[in-house]
């Protein structure tokens, strides 16, 4: 819709929800309460749209707030929306859906899209970029021989076919949810492969059989991170602790970048045989070279070579392949995965919150299953239920910064998100009993390096940080608890050192 057609737009608009509103043949029949509420919905829509147009202004005139501005304007508008639906006399829901379609066109046409980092995306309606990556931006590195060796690998490998059938199958719901967590992450992780000429699809292929795309992701063995590096192999390629108390195993983007030098690696070995790549990948290095030299390098399917590598890898390699594959071609297999917004921005909380508040507190609009797993993998550095102090700049996208501004800085649900995230289960109780009396330490006594807290089913580290008023890295070095779990067991005493409370 151009805008120049607006001003004339809301005209007609307001003449259709004045008749829709009070319908001249049940007007007589409406209580005074139900025309002022069906009135009252209407000021609110033409408040939402002068706000909306107000954005668009912003927008032309590179207002970096006015996108933002503009979707909570069209959330406003669906809210009445639904109001509206449930109030008498209110015919709103017939005219909504097309005002805000014409409303978003224009919005996009005068915004447009110059996300650079976001790399060959399709645009759905509204414009907003999507996973939908075309296949030439994303295969290239992986074809060879004019583009057949995959398609042979894929096409004429029982193994493959079979990973196919079980993403497909049992394994749908993994895959998917993969690649929504990917998307979000893809501006992070998608440059270090392209940086050296490695297939985004085999990127995308490792992380779905490692992790399904949670960054916090660990295994029994020791891997951990979207991309499960061992702590041996994530030194070699810079990967660790960085001082602060903090794995850069579980950095999305430092961990990309470790996998493709770590690829680039067995290339200059294997040549283009990705089946060995995948092998070393899961199996080692140390394992694959073996082999490959004692077999005087045949291919990974040649049974001698096959046989010799443990069943884990047997499994991994063609599961891999497989959801690369997938990756590429969804359509061909019925295969649709899920378009989201996610443009990246960040936003700048004014006043403490944990994830788990901001996760309650942003609701579900615009993600099926709200933004925990988003805001975990955008910002691995926080715990879920650590406190993140004011001020505090977290990784996002415009979707998740609008919501955020227009629930979590102040109002009623920011503050039932804070009511029910410091809820704790052992307030409930009713203790009886005689009181046992708490011995304090002398005057000028360092008492808090000396108390300990037992460990009560329910506990953990940030709750028990919060209650003596402590850090949490601190009180996790002091206890020598591994990030990012900080695991604590029911009945454990724990050393409340640098703790005021």
């Amino acid at each position: 819709m151009p805008l120049r057609s607006i001003a004339a737009f809301r005209v007609a608009l307001a003449a259709a929800i004045a008749l829709s509103i009070l319908p001249a043949a049940d007007a007589a029949a409406q209580s005074r309460r139900d025309r002022a509420a069906a009135a009252g919905l209407g000021e609110r829509m033409a408040a939402a749209e002068t706000r909306y147009r107000e954005a668009l202004v912003g927008a032309a005139n590179a207002d970096p707030a006015a996108r933002a501005e503009g979707d909570a304007a069209l959330e406003d508008m669906e809210d009445v929306m639904l109001e509206c639906e449930r109030q008498r006399g209110c015919a709103l829901s017939s005219l909504l859906p097309a005002w805000k379609r014409l409303l978003k066109e224009q919005a996009d046409d005068a915004v447009g899209d110059t996300d650079d980092d976001l790399g060959a995306e399709s645009v759905v309606e509204g414009g907003l970029p999507t996973g939908n990556v075309p296949e030439a931006a994303s295969a290239a590195a992986l074809l060879s021989e004019d583009g057949q060796r995959f398609v042979r690998m894929v096409q004429f490998n029982p193994a493959v076919q079979e990973g196919i059938r079980r993403w497909l199958t049992d394994m749908r719901v993994a895959l998917v949810t993969s690649h929504e967590n990917y998307q979000y992450m893809r501006h992070l992780m998608a440059p270090a492969f392209e940086k050296r000429g490695l297939p985004e699809a085999l990127l995308f292929g490792i992380m779905a059989k490692e992790s399904n795309g949670r960054v916090h992701a660990g295994s029994r063995a020791g891997a951990v991170g979207p991309l499960q590096f061992m702590p041996a192999t994530g030194t070699r390629f810079g990967l660790g602790p960085d001082g602060s108390g903090f794995d850069t195993r579980y950095d999305p983007a430092l961990s990309a970048d470790a996998a493709a030098m770590y690829l680039s690696e067995r290339f200059a070995e294997f040549g283009d045989e990705v089946e060995k790549w995948l092998a070393a990948y899961n199996g080692g290095e140390g394992r694959a070279r073996r082999i490959h030299a004692a077999n005087g390098g045949r291919q990974f399917w040649d049974a001698d070579v096959y046989s010799q590598f443990p069943a884990e890898t047997r499994d991994y390699v063609p599961m891999v392949i497989a959801a690369a594959w997938l990756y590429l071609h969804p359509k061909e297999y019925g295969l649709s995965f899920p378009k989201v917004d996610v443009r990246p921005t960040h936003f700048v909380l004014t006043r403490p919150a944990s994830i788990y508040e901001l996760t309650v507190c942003m609701g579900d609009s615009g993600s099926r299953h709200g933004y925990m797993r988003q805001l975990r993998n955008l910002n691995p550095r926080f715990e879920a239920d650590q406190v993140i102090p004011a001020g505090a700049v977290l990784q996002g996208t415009t979707r998740m910064a609008a919501l955020y501004s227009r629930w979590c800085a102040q109002g009623r649900r920011a503050e039932l998100a804070r009511q029910l995230v410091g809820s704790r289960a052992e307030t409930a109780l009713v203790r009886t009993g005689p009181v046992t009396p708490v011995r304090t330490a002398a005057p000028g006594a360092a008492a808090s390096a000396a108390r300990e807290h037992r460990v009560a089913r329910g506990d953990t580290l940030a709750a028990v940080a919060r209650r003596y008023g402590c850090r949490v890295r601190e009180l996790a070095q002091a206890n020598r608890l591994k990030a990012p779990q900080y695991a604590i067991r029911v009945g454990q005493r724990l050393r409340l050192e640098g703790c005021h409370g």
